[in-house]
C-alpha cells in the first residue's frame, strides 16, 4: 500500500539512518529536531514496522527500540540477528550475526529476541 510522506516520517527515517543503531522512542523524541508529540512518533515508527522499513526490538527492561531494515543484498542481516544494547549510550544496534538454534519436534518458531548488554564500542 502507498503511503504517503511527511515530515514526520522524514524526520523519524532520517535520524534513524543517520544514528545507525535503534533508538527508543524517548530517544526519538529527545533527539528529532522537528516538533511532535508522543503519540505521533509511536504512529510513524508503528507504521514503519508494518511496512517493513523498521524492526522492533524488544530488550530485557522491557523497553521497545526501533532500527532500520537493512534491504542491501551484500549487508542482508538474518532474519534472526543478534542485537547489543549498551547500558552507557542507552543504543541498540544490529549486529551481523545469525542466530543459531534448534527446536524439539512440532515447534514453530514465529519470532526470535536475542538482545546482548554491555558496552559498546563507541562507548568503550
Amino acid at each position: 500500500m502507498k503511503r504517503r510522506n511527511t515530515p514526520a516520517k522524514e524526520a523519524v527515517l532520517n535520524l534513524l539512518r543517520t544514528t545507525g543503531k535503534a533508538m527508543s522512542q524517548d530517544a526519538i523524541e529527545g533527539k528529532i529536531n522537528l516538533e511532535m508529540d508522543r503519540a505521533t512518533i509511536y504512529r510513524v515508527l508503528n507504521r514503519f514496522c508494518e511496512d517493513g522499513i523498521l524492526h522492533r526490538i524488544v530488550a530485557e527492561d522491557g523497553k521497545q527500540y526501533f532500527a532500520v531494515c537493512i534491504k542491501c543484498d551484500e549487508k542482508k542481516l538474518a532474519d534472526y540477528h543478534f542485537h547489543f544494547r549498551c547500558t552507557v549510550c542507552q543504543t541498540i544496534e544490529c549486529l551481523p550475526v545469525p542466530v543459531q538454534f534448534s527446536l524439539p519436534a512440532n515447534y514453530k518458531v514465529e519470532s526470535v529476541n536475542c538482545v546482548l548488554t554491555g558496552i559498546c564500542k563507541d562507548c568503550a
